[in-house]
């Protein structure tokens, strides 16, 4: 790759090429080549991508319906969230909760089936053991007692086995919501020894389904650090998830978690509640926050809180959300989640090729997508370089102040240097996809 780049900037030192644009139209588009540009030169600030190197399995992108009862989601909602047609925005993960009774469990169930049908993988989450299992006997705070380690991991198990039998099988299931962060709502706390003795000693009568570490309030690497670096509470664990709420970018990355095998799970987020999710540019807020989660964190799964919500991917009529209607964050999200599926990789990209720039990429079913965003007011022409592909064209789609993830018109990849140029609009998430 250091010799790739050095190439390119002694080509464009020679050639004294102009690179940059001033053109300040707000269309994304193939770039007008003014001269004398050549297309067939490579430029010192392309963002050169290797599909032949992988950083890190993708899982999916998803959101929570959790303790959504009095109006559950319907099969509309769950074709908005969880389709991949025209106008939906391709979840593939659901979060649930590990419901403590019959009504709820049954609203969960349902909202999980409807996301089954449609492709999706089911996490579940508890907020609190059952309430016997406590030292305070409530689902409100208080500890597990030790004595109920051995009857919380079969009833954890039991869930499973529940979902299951019932036509919507768990993905994951996790051990506790945001035991580090003390509440007076449903929850439990746990210290980090509590977290290792038990994901150590009864972590594998979970049988049914991976196991997902607790999940810290800010992805808190002392809450989970104990269990790691215990050879069978880690054997115990398939994923270490966690949230980001007030964590810095970068403290994202987990390099224990990593070392160790385990996937890393950013399981809840919202990037605020106190506005629309209509609102542009801050809907594109959301974009940067998953960029920065896959390519700094090195995440293999982004999950959002509440999929319909006003500040969700889908709105529930409040603060001038249409009920059931696409938001802003939901666009930018399907940015992301409509054309990067579970299973899919992402490959090496240069990140930050020009200022205001930021670029992920991915490889999957044959085929490489390429996620650009761009923050700045004004328009960024930028190349793209595919090392080794025989794709011949690449296909845009873009969310803007204007635009919902509306298809643009193909544009072709120069063979002689695997590239393409574009036009990036102001303010703008970019999806490139190859034929």
């Amino acid at each position: 790759m250091r010799e790739i780049k050095q190439v390119i900037t002694i080509i464009f030192v020679i050639l004294n090429i102009n690179c940059s644009s001033n053109d300040t139209n707000e269309v994304g588009g193939p770039t007008p080549l003014p001269d004398p540009v050549d297309p067939t030169v490579l430029q010192s600030d392309a963002s050169i991508i290797t599909p032949t190197d992988v950083e890190q399995d993708i899982s999916g992108f998803g959101a929570a319906t959790v303790f959504r009862l009095d109006n559950p989601l319907g099969a509309s909602d769950m074709d908005k969230l969880f389709g991949t047609d025209e106008g939906q925005i391709g979840l593939s993960i659901l979060r649930i909760r590990v419901a403590t009774d019959d009504f709820s469990r049954s609203v969960e169930l349902e909202h999980a089936k409807l996301a089954a049908a449609r492709g999706a993988k089911i996490m579940a989450t508890p907020w609190s053991p059952p309430a016997e299992m406590k030292t305070n006997n409530d689902l409100v705070s208080g500890s597990l007692k030790p004595d109920s380690y051995e009857d919380y991991a079969n009833y954890l198990n039991d869930f499973a086995a529940y979902m299951e039998v019932n036509g919507a099988a768990l993905e994951a299931i996790g051990i506790q919501n945001e035991g580090d962060y003390q509440v007076s709502y449903e929850s439990c706390d746990w210290t980090a020894a509590q977290v290792r003795d038990f994901v150590r000693d009864y972590g594998q009568l979970i049988t049914n389904t991976k196991v997902i570490s607790p999940e810290s309030f800010q992805f808190r690497h002392e809450h989970t650090d104990l269990m790691l670096n215990d050879t069978q509470a880690a054997a115990n664990v398939d994923i270490v998830g966690g949230h980001i709420y007030g964590t810095q970018v970068q403290d994202y990355p987990y390099p224990l978690a990593l070392e160790k095998g385990k996937e890393l799970w950013m399981t809840e987020h919202y990037t605020t509640s106190d506005r629309s999710a209509n609102l542009w540019p801050d809907a594109l807020l959301v974009g940067k926050e998953i960029h920065n989660c896959m390519v700094i964190g090195q995440y293999s799964a982004y999950i959002w809180w509440y999929g319909k919500r006003y500040y969700g991917f889908i709105g529930d009529g409040e603060e001038g959300t249409g009920n059931g209607i696409v938001t802003k964050r939901g666009y930018v999200m399907a940015n992301f989640s409509k054309f990067i599926r579970p299973s899919y990789k992402r490959i090496d990209a240069d990140e930050n090729p020009q200022t205001d720039v930021s670029v992920s990429a991915y490889s999957g079913e044959g085929k490489t997508v390429v996620v650009a965003i761009n923050e700045s007011d004004q328009t960024k022409e930028q190349q793209f370089v595919i090392t080794g592909t025989n794709s011949t064209s690449v296909t845009p789609y873009i969310t803007s102040a204007s635009k919902n993830l509306e298809v643009q018109e193909a544009v072709d990849i120069e063979s002689s240097i695997d590239a393409f140029l574009y036009v990036l609009p102001p303010n703008s998430i970019t999806t490139f996809v190859t034929d």
